[in-house]
């Protein structure tokens, strides 16, 4: 196995996590495939002789810890970990319930940090590694009915620019990777859950909302699985990018933001900028 680099990915029991796991194969790599259910990854993914599927829950740092250590027993190493599993929970912040919210975040915030939080003394270890995390372009953009969800991609993007220089002294090198609209599992009723309407100002943005979502599923315009096989074309190159759009939608939300940002910056320059202390040099 020397001469295999090894990828582990998350959430490979449907949806990316899937062409991911099979894309990595396809190229060459040692892949470990990990999902609550083993039975349903191994289904999903296939066979290979360089392949192993592993019980992994991601709010579960125990599961985390024990997937890694199943993944070094395998292939003695983690060279690449994709951060891909979680879910989506819609809905006005008013209607989500204080628990529903911290499920979500608890899922597409806390299930990466687990992981990586295993994954990181292997890589520190052997001088190198890649993170990569599966953002959204709803971790740059905000959006009704995205409250709980954009709060978790926001919390990413922040945790992994900061994450990016404590690890790089030891050949460790990060990935954001923020996708548009994807032919995915996301708008299924496997993954996505909508907030139970409770507030009658919401009920019908809510109905036209959850209405128009449910008929974008699976008429998205992003093919996952050339998604996986360009994530791991960059996976691949000398110097991956800290930041990735995926998707022409997503290459034009972050120049729109872009704009907005510099926009922001310049409406009240003057103002923002005579807050010094007067005695400041």
């Amino acid at each position: 196995m020397a001469e295999k680099k090894v990828l582990l990915v998350t959430g490979a029991g449907r949806g990316m996590g899937v062409d991911i796991a099979k894309a990595a194969l396809a190229a060459g790599y040692a892949v470990v495939a990990t999902g609550r259910s083993p039975e349903k990854v191994a289904q999903a993914v296939g066979d290979a002789d360089d392949l192993l599927t592993v019980q992994l829950d991601v709010t579960d740092p125990a599961s985390a810890q024990a997937a890694v250590r199943a993944a070094v027993a395998r292939f003695g190493r983690v060279d690449v970990l994709v951060n891909n599993a979680g879910n989506f929970i819609a809905g006005f912040f008013e209607e989500i319930t204080t628990d529903a919210f911290r499920a979500q975040v608890e899922t597409n915030l806390f299930g990466p940090l687990n992981v990586t939080r295993a994954v990181l003394p292997v890589m520190r270890r052997q001088r190198s590694g890649l993170v990569v995390t599966i953002s959204s372009t709803a971790g740059v953009v905000g959006q009704e009915f995205c409250t709980a969800y954009a709060a978790a991609k926001f919390g990413l993007e922040g945790w992994m620019e900061s994450l990016t220089p404590e690890v790089a002294p030891y050949g460790i090198r990060t990935m954001l990777v923020e996708p548009g609209f994807f032919r995915t599992d996301l708008l299924t009723p496997e993954s996505t859950s909508y907030a139970e309407p409770s507030i009658d100002d919401y009920i019908e943005r809510t109905e036209q909302t959850v209405t128009a979502w449910r008929a974008m599923n699976g008429q998205q315009g992003g093919d996952p699985a050339k998604l996986a096989a360009a994530l791991l074309h960059l996976v691949g190159v000398e110097e991956p990018p800290l930041r990735w759009a995926a998707g022409a939608d997503a290459v034009g939300v972050l120049e729109q933001k872009a704009r907005i940002l510099l926009d922001q910056a310049d409406a009240h320059r003057e103002l923002s900028s005579s807050l010094a202390h007067d005695d400041a040099a």
